[in-house]
């Protein structure tokens, strides 16, 4: 018979495994609060649970007991014994009836609890990083903020069932135990007692080598996570396939995945030497017990039943003590996983809707920068050392990216931001739908400052379309309806049509139902900016935002995506982000850009004869051939995007 079940003997050599590791970690009070503000919801339950897990406790004694009654009755004999074991084994059989449905109890609210807590935690840290700016993303290991959704927020659950229930139990169960086995003998317990150091030192060596090298496997299952991550990609795998190195991938993988086998083998061994042991040591004390308990029998010191007893508590005894020697561990395990959540939690949005924030008036279309200047905040403002995998993170402020940037565009107009590389366009346009907010001056959509202005009018009324035309890898129709989730599907149809790439779905097998692929890779570039422009007609805005919408585009689906864009920027206010100066060249105004403030403006004859930066960008780009064709080119000829063209649809 073994002294605790292989769960148990397991928490414990995860508890030691575990101790190096938390070694020097602390949490505070405040953290202890916030972990109770979660729990309340559930304090009935909770209360409930641990009445079973106390019950189920004093059953657990008992049983031995009612085991060694059923002995001392036997041994006695006379005419009513055999109706007394039979009462006592009816009681013991109702005793393990009841142990048993407490377990279901157990687990049923053990689940309630602790399901209950992870999707509180999990929907609030997720609702949280969505809030966060968008240089916490850049800066960011995305397998380290999964890990604190996934793994951090388990072991946060893990405080409220499997370590509560389990120091309340272990606790129960050894005073009990301890006061039940010493009132029958107290020199059978003593010397059992004596022998749990000969299990606990070397318990506790073999675990520091385990975590030794569980730490060298979690290292290296991370670095070959991140090389499956990395050469899965659509990117990734087009990398390798161009270079050739499929040989080279999988020689440096299966290095890897050999280590990994070695430490299995090695972790496999130590775990089993453990187990070995702990067998060794319950069955020496489990031989000592019925060496002293039977010559105290024969000597008449105590019953048989009284052996039998102590036998089989002692099997509740050693558990209970080896599990309580390490419960500041498995405390300290629960409550640094939550603290390791609250460090996301505690990280500030960038941001936020103000206090008595107001919607934007209705089609507001005027946009109006005022002497704006800005600076990205520093690492320590937006991120975590440990999201990052660095010791510190930076606390040096970023250096200016705007110094004093105004300009006004006008319902209906078309301005365009050109620049050499860094200069700054991107992050004015990131401005105005409130990606970031300014350092100082402001930004004003239909006459209100953008921050004073609720957040879903500030989305409802600006659309944008970059580069890099993000799709999900789910159908069209559900890529399409993250614009307008009520959309129907004519209206699909018709901004797929606005967009020029009706013909282009309709030829596909499930139509609206086709799933795109991660990253919308099974389109072409111009086919994935026609489905982003389809997007942005579905949403319909009055502002739109083009950040180098045809940047990478070869010749005939940038013609393709400018006649689209033709349609969506009709009788739209627009701020085009321009590569390509061919496409800005029939812009109401357009702005140049340099070293974050605009060093020239006006239109794109104006500026050639001028003779600066922009005639000298023009000369550049244009000095062996022009662009493919005209700007956003329709069956018809070119097309002038601004007011006097097309006139702001009621």
């Amino acid at each position: 018979m073994t002294m605790m079940g292989g769960g148990a003997s397991w928490g414990m050599l995860r508890s030691i495994r575990d101790a190096d590791k938390l070694r020097g970690r602390t949490v505070g009070r405040e953290t202890t609060r916030r972990i109770l503000a979660f729990a309340r919801p559930y304090r009935r339950d909770i209360v409930v649970f641990l009445v079973t897990v106390v019950v189920s406790a004093a059953i657990g004694v008992a049983t031995p007991v009612l085991a060694g009654d059923v002995i001392n009755t036997i041994t006695r004999g006379g005419p009513d014994a055999a109706g007394a074991v039979v009462r006592i084994a009816l009681f013991i059989a109702g005793l393990a009836v009841a142990d048993a449905l407490l377990s279901l109890a157990q687990r049923w609210y053990s689940a309630r609890i602790g399901e209950g807590i992870i999707l509180d935690l999990r929907t609030l840290v997720y609702d949280h990083v969505q809030r966060m700016p968008l240089q916490f993303f850049t800066r960011t290991q995305t397998g380290a903020l999964v890990s604190r959704l996934n793994n951090d927020v388990q072991g946060a659950q893990r405080a409220f069932t499997s370590t509560l229930s389990g120091v309340v139990s272990n606790v129960i169960q050894l005073a009990l135990t301890a006061a039940v086995m010493f009132t029958l003998s107290w020199q059978i317990t003593a010397l059992s007692l004596a022998l749990l150091p000969v299990f606990i030192i070397p318990a506790r060596r073999v675990g520091k080598r385990l975590a030794e090298i569980t730490r060298e496997s979690y290292a290296l299952d991370a670095k070959m996570n991140a090389t499956m991550t990395e050469r899965f990609g659509v990117s990734g795998a087009l990398l390798v396939k161009l270079f050739g190195r499929p040989s080279v991938e999988a020689q440096r993988f299966g290095e890897r995945a050999e280590r990994v086998r070695d430490i299995g083998v090695q972790s496999a061994m130590y775990s089993r030497t453990f187990f070995v042991a702990m067998l060794l040591v319950a069955s020496l004390a489990q031989a000592l017990t019925y060496g002293l308990g039977g010559w105290l029998a024969v000597t008449g010191a105590v019953t048989a039943g009284t052996v039998v007893t102590l036998a089989l508590l002692l099997t509740r005894l050693y558990g209970p003590l080896t599990a309580l020697s390490n419960v500041r561990v498995d405390v300290m395990s629960a409550l640094v996983s939550f603290d390791r959540v609250f460090e996301v939690l505690d990280l500030r949005p960038g941001i936020a809707e103000r206090p008595g924030a107001a919607d934007l008036p209705a089609g507001a279309a005027r946009l109006e920068f005022r002497d704006v200047h800005f600076r990205y905040p520093a690492a320590d403002e937006v991120s975590l050392a440990s999201l990052e995998d660095v010791v510190t993170l930076d606390r040096t402020p970023g250096d200016p990216v705007l110094r004093g940037v105004s300009f006004t565009v006008e319902p209906g107009q078309l301005v365009a931001l050109v620049g050499p590389s860094g200069a700054g366009k991107s992050t004015t346009s990131m401005l105005v739908p409130r990606i970031y907010d300014v350092t100082d001056g402001s930004v004003l959509v239909g006459g209100v400052d953008v921050r004073d202005a609720t957040l879903g009018s500030l989305r409802d009324a600006i659309g944008v379309v970059t580069q890099d035309a993000h799709l999900f890898h789910e159908t069209i129709a559900e890529n399409l309806r993250y614009a307008r989730p009520g959309a129907t599907d004519d209206e699909l149809w018709a901004a797929l049509r606005g967009a020029q790439v009706e013909d282009l779905v309709r030829a596909l097998p499930d139509g609206l139902g086709t799933v795109v692929g991660e990253r919308g890779y099974r389109f072409s570039g111009g086919e994935k900016q026609r489905l982003a422009i389809a997007r942005l007609l579905l949403k319909a805005p009055s502002i739109v935002i083009l950040d180098e919408a045809t940047a990478h585009l070869d010749s005939e689906s940038e013609a393709a995506v400018q006649r689209a864009l033709a349609v969506a920027l009709r009788g739209r206010t627009a701020l085009v982000i321009a590569h390509r100066l061919s496409t800005v060249r029939e812009a109401d105004q357009i702005l140049v850009l340099d070293g974050g403030r605009i060093v020239e403006r006006g239109r794109h004859e104006q500026l050639v004869r001028t003779g600066g930066l922009y005639a000298e960008l023009y000369r550049t780009q244009f000095a062996v051939a022009d662009s493919p064709g005209p700007p956003f080119t329709t069956d018809d000829g070119p097309v002038v995007v601004p007011v006097p063209v097309y006139p702001p649809e009621p």
